[in-house]
């Protein structure tokens, strides 16, 4: 080895020992008569002092720049009184270097590695990674990624799960996203499809007797970007067989409240994880994801306002829509900029405006205040129970358009108003889906979560009459906003998933073609099973407290999907284009 002990490992058991280390020159400062080097590997920083009394060391300290990888030769002494510095595990003690060997200059870096806030510039930070990977927030952060899932190996080992990889090149099915795909150059025309996830071949694991797997899945998705996805990521992938939902709910709710004070003893969990239903998070939080952090849940003022001669209020509700709100402590005082950036947020979620009241020392204001009348602010105040200081947020609209813009007003008052506690992770199931969901552009019915999921037993019958009326046995894991794992118990038996395909608008023939083998498999004794797959990408992104998975992934892409370090994705040369049997048009 080219070094005797690690930077940061160093400390006072060492002092008067001979050590070697090798690493990066992080800073050089020099002070006149000596020159401090913090030479920098992935454990942490060391101080070296060259002293001039050391002639060649000495005169090679003064030549070398931040970032040249160094290899420092030297004896460890405590460092002199009121120099200690408690911020780094080496703190304590110094180097006084006897040789210092230059294994690799290095050029001016073209970003900095202390930039410990991220100030610099992201399409130069994803250009340099392997610059940017040198920082130690992002080395902090991918070590305890290594550990999350170290964790979750042994963890899974113990409970009698069997690790298996599954095929990274497949046949492509519709489950939910588009496909990235293969040509084949042996097989010309036809293509091999990159997994959305092991999902069909973790239940044919089932079918063929397994009973326990779990993998960690590389799963890629050709679909839109943004801070918590990514084209390609992470899951932690388990299938078990001869069980029911609560069996998969308490395995990864056991799982995570280990896995939490064990990585990151700083960060608080409420276990048990509270339950609740697909339809009570909607009316409650209008999402699917609901931070459980804090309150603001929203409030129905639909039968309040039923008969108001405010139009706004009245035709709604008469065309089937709902009128809802959320009480916003303290905002009285808002401004028109405030309102009216608050009118633009629930209009770019979908919905139509936004309607106030504003309990103020001289009584009711708001743009809604004047055109309701007394009884109707009376019964407004009841429902609410408003107290001077508040501000209600009213959303008048069809009821998808209402939840989906009180959702994101709550959660832009979650942001300014500093509602929550940064080191809690406020986990939760959420349960009971429904099995479709209306697709108005295509005009049919698709699945919410994807064709293998069973639906309720006693839902069977309504498949052909009653489709938007079958629930399904999926339930997913949410994490202070953020959905963390989908799951469900699947379809084992073929009739049943024949029916499922049916029900999707699939002709016999497209049913035999896309999924033929999934069927013949179940005619072979496939037992009852369930899964789940929890985004570790995501998971790890709330432990380290980063704003987006990109900070703890060694080689993300950016919001278009490129990767800029390799410039890609990239043109094919004519040749290699031949031997695939493919040609590009316009």
């Amino acid at each position: 080895m080219l070094k005797t002990r690690n930077c940061g490992e160093l400390n006072s058991s060492d002092v008067g020992k001979n050590v070697i280390l090798a690493g990066w020159l992080h800073v050089r400062r020099d002070h006149g008569g000596l020159i401090f080097l913090d030479i920098r590997d992935r454990s942490g920083l060391a101080q070296v002092t060259a002293d001039p009394s050391v002639g060649e060391a000495f005169s090679i300290a003064e030549k070398v720049r931040t970032e040249y990888v160094l290899q420092v030769e030297g004896k460890v002494r405590p460092r002199p009184e009121g120099t200690v510095n408690p911020n780094l595990s080496s703190g304590e003690v110094e180097v006084l270097a006897q040789t210092i060997t230059i294994l690799n200059p290095s050029k001016t870096v073209p970003i900095p590695i202390d930039d410990e806030g991220n100030k610099t510039d992201e399409t130069l930070r994803l250009k340099y990674r392997y610059l940017d990977l040198r920082r130690p927030r992002l080395q902090k952060n991918l070590m305890l990624r290594h550990k999350i899932i170290k964790f979750m190996r042994d963890y899974l080992d113990k409970a009698g799960f069997l690790e298996i990889e599954t095929p990274m090149m497949i046949k492509s099915t519709p489950e939910g996203a588009r496909d990235y795909v293969v040509p084949s150059r042996v097989q010309p025309g036809k293509f091999y499809a990159l997994p959305q996830s092991p999902q069909q071949l973790k239940q044919l694991l089932m079918v063929a007797g397994y009973e326990k797997y779990f993998q960690i899945a590389r799963c890629m998705r050709d679909e839109d970007l943004r801070g918590d996805r990514q084209p390609e990521f992470t899951q932690l992938d388990i299938e078990m067989s001869f069980v029911e939902r609560e069996d998969v709910l308490g395995l990864v709710e056991d799982l995570i409240t280990k896995l939490v004070p064990a990585i990151t003893p700083h960060k608080r969990i409420i276990s048990p994880f509270p339950t609740m239903t697909y339809a009570e998070a909607m009316d409650r939080f209008g999402t699917d994801k609901p931070d459980f952090r804090f309150g603001m849940e929203i409030l129905d003022l639909t039968d309040a306002v039923r008969d108001s001669e405010l139009i706004l209020f009245s035709d709604t509700i008469a065309a089937g829509g709902s009128v809802k709100c959320i009480m916003a402590p303290g905002c009285f005082h808002y401004s028109r900029k405030d309102l009216d950036i608050l009118t633009e947020l629930v209009r770019s979620a979908g919905a139509k405006s936004l309607a106030t009241l504003a309990w103020t020392p001289e009584g009711m204001k708001g743009t809604a205040a004047k055109k309701l009348s007394q009884a109707e602010l009376d019964r407004i105040s009841t429902i609410t129970q408003a107290k001077e200081g508040d501000l209600a947020c009213i959303v008048a609209d069809r009821p998808a358009a209402v939840a989906k813009g009180l959702s994101a007003l709550r959660l832009e008052f979650r942001d300014r108003l500093k509602l929550v506690p940064e080191d809690l992770l406020a986990f939760g199931w959420i349960v009971d889906f429904p099995m479709f969901e209306w697709d108005e552009d295509e005009k049919q019915w698709n699945f919410m979560h994807h064709p293998f999921t069973s639906p309720r037993t006693e839902h069977l019958d309504k498949l052909e009459s009653d489709p938007g009326a079958v629930m399904s046995d999926a339930y997913d894991l949410v994490c202070n906003g953020y959905e963390l794992a989908s799951g469900s118990i699947r379809i084992h038996d073929r009739e049943v998933q024949a029916k499922i395909f049916q029900s999707l608008g699939l002709n016999n023939e497209e049913i035999q073609r896309r999924f033929g083998h999934m069927l013949e498999a179940f005619e072979y004794g496939a037992p009852p099973h369930g899964g789940i797959a929890p985004g570790l990408d995501r998971m790890i992104m709330l432990m380290c407290d980063e704003p987006n998975i990109r900070e703890v992934i060694a080689f993300p892409k950016t919001a278009s999907g490129s990767e800029l370090m390799f410039d890609a994705p990239a043109e094919l040369e004519a040749k290699h284009l031949r031997e695939l049997h493919l040609k590009i048009t316009e």
